[in-house]
């Protein structure tokens, strides 16, 4: 046996007790997407957590390109987790599983996809200056009509799939990061609106500190999402205290098997947000908001920030999480048929199921939502899942989709630039005539027509 050998079991090894936890019982089965797709054993949750217990027992090589495969195809959605009788933390099994393959170069990508995230989640994603400059690019893309008309004029759509099968749905996964309702504000701007909307009334809320942790991608793609849930905030008795070096949550790097990386930038993060330890972090993004709860898992063999990351995942809040707990201000009705899905990483990760719903119902006039059939299952996006397994993800979207357009709904709403963004692509690409916004967004609309906001500021 090879030493590197050695030290991959060993690495998986370190999760053997929860290996052992699983009983085989059969009920994430219905929950898993890929194994629904494909009825293979292999390619369920127990099936998987069998063959990494068959690595861990030496009856597999970790080498296998078999189980290799089984790894890829996960989208690591924890649905699985949420159906289990026995609690098993499936997404750290995962995880584990592919740092391990990762760490010791046993796993390269095979396909463009992959090779490009690889390279980003190590070279772009750490640097936030780096990272800014690439999404002001897109940012040019996205709003110079440029794509549009790319998609627009046939031959040069046929070109662009030519090229790659996969760039007409790639485009519209920018596209579908353009506001539908108000643009992203300046500083200046959405510091005047934030002064015109702050609230003094503590027989609505006493005043609260919060801070936002507003990310990598949904600041350079979504600020208009941040925009909006600043003011949301505001609107509902918040006290916003800035923390300006913040980074990358990591999230898309511990799912790629980037811990070492995942926990550099949560180190960074926890240094970050030390000196307003009162501040209850508010985060609008499920992925992300799932990893900060999970720092203290993340770091829990680091002696140093053990304790920290602990306290720091305490403090972190979903912004529904946040307003339902406090209450919420009534609004203006709004005139769209709205349906909800909900994100993976907030309804299973973070078991946050019903507040998006019922903030929303609270705070907005006569409503008209329509229930989505199967709102709790993964739409397919997974990170960039949709780039590098698209044959799969396309299933898994298709079914979405058109359980989307039985709703009838003109707003689709969500809560993770991810599964916005490959949902937006999604209705786009499939005939689907709704537009998909985050669940802050269609409140802060509200708020603006109920005249809460200095219009000036828009």
């Amino acid at each position: 046996m090879t030493v590197q050998l050695t030290q991959l079991k060993t690495a998986v090894e370190t999760e053997s007790e929860k290996l052992l936890g699983c009983i085989h019982c059969g009920l994430c089965l219905q929950a898993c997407p890929t194994y629904l797709q494909l009825g293979n054993e292999n390619d369920s949750p127990r099936g998987r957590i069998l063959l990494m217990r068959s690595v861990v027992e030496g009856k597999l090589e970790l080498e296998n390109p078999k189980f290799e495969r089984h790894i890829d195809l996960c989208l690591g959605c924890r649905a699985c987790e949420t159906a289990c009788p026995a609690g098993v933390e499936y997404g750290h099994l995962l995880e584990s599983t592919r740092a391990a393959l990762v760490r010791h170069n046993v796993k390269e990508p095979d396909t463009l996809p992959k090779k490009v995230l690889r390279k980003a989640l190590r070279e772009l994603f750490p640097f936030p200056k780096k990272f800014s400059r690439v999404m002001a690019l897109n940012r040019f893309l996205r709003d110079s009509g440029l794509l549009q008309f790319a998609l627009w004029l046939k031959p040069l759509r046929n070109l662009m799939n030519k090229v790659s099968p996969q760039a007409e749905f790639a485009t519209s996964l920018l596209l579908s990061t353009r506001p539908v309702f108000t643009k992203a504000l300046g500083r200046r701007r959405q510091r005047k609106m934030l002064e015109s909307v702050a609230v003094e009334d503590k027989t609505l809320n006493e005043k609260r500190e919060v801070s936002v942790f507003t990310g990598c991608v949904m600041e350079g793609l979504f600020k208009h999402t941040n925009d909006a849930t600043a003011r949301v905030l505001v609107a509902n008795g918040a006290f916003l205290v800035p923390v300006k070096a913040q980074v990358c949550c990591g999230a898309l790097h511990a799912h790629a098997g980037e811990l070492e990386i995942a926990k550099d930038l949560a180190r960074k993060n926890i240094e970050a947000f030390e000196n307003h330890y009162k501040s209850l972090v508010i985060i609008n993004s499920a992925g992300c908001g799932a990893m900060l709860k999970e720092y203290g898992e993340l770091l829990k063999d680091d002696e140093k920030y053990a304790p920290l990351a602990h306290e720091f995942s305490s403090r972190v809040r979903d912004v529904s999480e946040y307003l339902h707990k406090v209450g919420v201000r009534e609004g203006a009705p709004i005139e769209q048929k709205v349906t909800y899905d909900a994100p993976c990483h907030l309804y299973h990760a973070q078991r946050i199921t019903s507040a998006p719903q019922e903030v929303l119902k609270a705070a907005i006039p006569n409503l008209d939502f329509k229930p989505l059939d199967g709102m709790q299952d993964c739409c397919g996006g997974a990170g960039i899942y949709n780039l590098s397994e698209p044959e799969m993800s396309d299933k898994i979207l298709t079914d979405k989709i058109n359980k989307v357009k039985a709703t009838g709904a003109d707003l689709l709403m969500t809560a993770n630039p991810g599964c916005h963004m490959h949902l937006g692509a999604g209705c786009r690409t499939k005939g689907a005539d709704c537009k998909v916004v985050h669940v802050v967004e269609v409140l802060d609309e509200s708020y603006r027509k109920a005249g809460y906001y200095n219009q000036e500021s828009l």
